[in-house]
């Protein structure tokens, strides 16, 4: 398994990170895999309009769209 070598990591960013991961239970090493991990899960907004633009061509109008979810809401 590759390995990531940060260097010039403040001192405060460090110590953050190390009582988030005491936090959670884990080690510094355990949280930052599981946060690493959250992050490339979640796409990039580049990676989100890209996907967006595929997806174009739909039948339903902007308005039509809001329109519909507006009626979905429950009334206040």
């Amino acid at each position: 398994m590759p390995n990531i070598l940060v260097r010039d990591l403040p001192d405060d960013v460090h110590g953050a990170l190390q009582q988030r991961a005491a936090q959670q239970g884990q080690s510094l090493q355990q949280y930052l895999t599981n946060e690493l991990t959250r992050l490339v899960e979640r796409p990039t907004p580049g990676e989100l309009f890209a996907r967006i633009a595929r997806r174009s061509g739909g039948k339903v109008g902007l308005g039509q769209a809001v329109a519909d979810l507006d009626s979905e809401r429950p009334a206040s």
